[in-house]
């Protein structure tokens, strides 16, 4: 099995001054990637700022025999995710990966829940997510080739309780990452999101519950980098998918619809009627867009013609 290398390629990896991202900056540096760590070295939940804290990563990555530069450039504004780019074009001379995993917790109920705080959520996680997609698909679209890795959470997938504001945006970074695929196709673009659980400075607090303290070890964040380092290489086609990763396990995510029910003239009470075939999991379909999601709906369409 021949070693998969990233000699040559960029790549931009947001929030990656430590946990998560910061293996993925290590993985990819160590097999040849360019990388540029992006971080404002915030809190967890996005106060205040330490401009060292990308600089200590691209320290030790560089001491290791990697290459990599610092950025502090804000996700969450246009001015600071075209900073973001800027950087790997001046420094490296191309983009080839973008690696979109800055984020921030600000983990409250939901009667206590503020809009500033969910709105600031919101900013990092999936207008962060746009903005940095945004500003390097210009660019990638011009080379005819891009690897985007996008974070999404299993809060965004199933819900957590306190985790509103979060999960809304994790949801979103989870259609967002689709869509990108669909347009970035025919460009040679990619597009995947992973949903990971890793035991770092962020979920700490949850997963010590989770796992009674055990979390550290069974959910090392080192063993979700070469998930993301598999989607951002060259050789890898899959576009447009979820992968779920965790403490070695690796599988994919997939939205399923059952088959559910058709009527011609839909009441309530027809509906109601029917409730345990609409719920009724056997024979799920797994639409790949929207187009096909709704192919059922225009087969009894014609059926019905028939």
């Amino acid at each position: 099995m021949s070693e998969k290398r990233f000699d040559g390629r960029v790549a931009v990896i947001t929030g990656a001054g430590g946990g998560l991202g910061f293996e993925h900056a290590k993985l990819l540096a160590a097999r040849g990637a360019h990388v540029v760590i992006n971080d404002i070295g915030g809190s967890v939940t996005g106060d205040g700022g330490d401009r060292g804290a990308a600089q200590r990563a691209v320290d030790e990555i560089t001491a290791l025999g990697g290459s990599a530069v610092a950025d502090m450039n804000s996700v969450s504004t246009p001015e600071g995710a075209a900073g973001v780019i800027a950087t790997a074009l001046e420094a490296f001379g191309g983009l080839d990966i973008v690696v979109n995993n800055a984020g921030i917790l600000r983990d409250k109920s939901l009667l206590k829940l503020q809009p500033k705080d969910f709105q600031a959520v919101l900013d990092v996680h999936l207008l962060g997510t746009f903005l940095v997609t945004q500003a390097a698909f210009a660019h990638m679209r011009e080379t005819g080739y891009g690897r985007f890795v996008n974070t999404a959470s299993p809060a965004g997938l199933y819900g957590n309780f306190g985790q509103a504001n979060y999960s809304a945006a994790k949801a979103g970074i989870v259609g967002f990452t689709r869509t990108v695929a669909i347009e970035g196709a025919r460009f040679g673009i990619s597009a995947n999101a992973i949903s990971p659980a890793a035991y770092t400075r962020m979920t700490e607090n949850l997963l010590g519950k989770l796992f009674n303290g055990a979390s550290a070890d069974a959910l090392d964040a080192a063993k979700v980098s070469p998930v993301v380092a598999w989607l951002s290489h060259e050789d890898t086609a899959v576009t447009g998918q979820v992968f779920g990763t965790a403490g070695g396990l690796v599988t994919k995510v997939f939205i399923a619809e059952t088959k559910g029910i058709f009527e011609q003239n839909p009441t309530i009470e027809n509906i109601a009627a029917r409730e345990a075939e609409i719920l009724d999991e056997d024979g799920y379909l797994v639409p790949k867009d929207v187009g096909a999601s709704m192919a059922p709906l225009f087969e009894h369409h014609v059926s019905e013609v028939r």
